[in-house]
């Protein structure tokens, strides 16, 4: 994926979808930040933050935050919206060897008994439907990556859900997209939602599969290649 960036310094992020930059001559403005999530250590006051622009006229926020690179000069993907974007560039170029080889693939198909969408469906020949939940990762703590950064009621849903096409015959598969350079193993963030990390040891055991793999990112005057194709591992608690 390749993206057109220009640069700013973070000045705070608030009400969850929006944050103010100053650029290198001191003006400010607002950005637009597709993030719910609690974006710990992702948002700093002060880190650098790259934003992309958008062609659409009618947009409040044309600019919307992309990227933070941290103190410690990690890059980390703050849009979520990226990381299926990235996840369906990677299954077409069968980068994710534990999914290639689909005859098939369709995005936001409704499924379950508690009205989801599931991010991918998966078709192989004759074999079961294979379900993909994406997730992407940007908490690090002590040296290690978590899931999820804030209690997410949602992403205890979709376990369920994944459990269900398991009992149903189906192979389901929990994605999750590493977006941060910093990271190179993960874990459920018991400490944050133990509900849902619960739920997650039990999708493990009933069958669900948990796979993880790292975005790496190359900046280079202004334009950023953002590739998901290096491996790491989860980590059972």
């Amino acid at each position: 994926m390749l993206l057109q960036l220009q640069p700013a310094k973070l000045i705070k992020r608030y009400k969850r979808f929006l944050a103010d930059i100053e650029f290198t001559n001191g003006e400010q403005t607002t950005i637009h930040c597709a993030n719910t999530g609690a974006m710990k250590g992702c948002a700093e006051p002060g880190d650098t933050v790259w934003y992309s622009t958008s062609a659409n006229a009618k947009r409040k926020y044309p600019f919307s935050w992309e990227i933070t690179v941290s103190k410690d000069e990690h890059f980390i993907c703050v849009n979520t919206l990226r990381a299926n974007q990235l996840v369906e560039e990677a299954l077409h170029k069968d980068l994710i060897t534990e999914l290639s080889g689909f005859n098939l693939l369709q995005r936001e198909v409704k499924y379950g008994n508690e009205n989801s969408r599931i991010d991918f469906l998966a078709r192989y020949n004759d074999a079961p439907d294979t379900y993909i939940e994406v997730k992407s990762v940007t908490l690090l703590e002590s040296g290690h990556g978590y899931f999820p950064d804030a209690v997410t009621t949602r992403g205890q849903k979709h376990l369920r859900e994944l459990m269900d096409m398991v009992a149903q015959g189906h192979r389901a598969v929990l994605l999750f997209a590493v977006l941060h350079t910093g990271i190179n193993d993960i874990a459920a963030a018991d400490h944050v939602d133990p509900i849902y990390a619960k739920l997650l040891k039990e999708a493990q055991q009933a069958g669900v599969e948990i796979i993880a793999y790292k975005a790496e990112f190359s900046l280079k005057k202004g334009e950023l290649n953002i590739s998901l194709d290096d491996k790491v591992p989860f980590i059972t608690r």
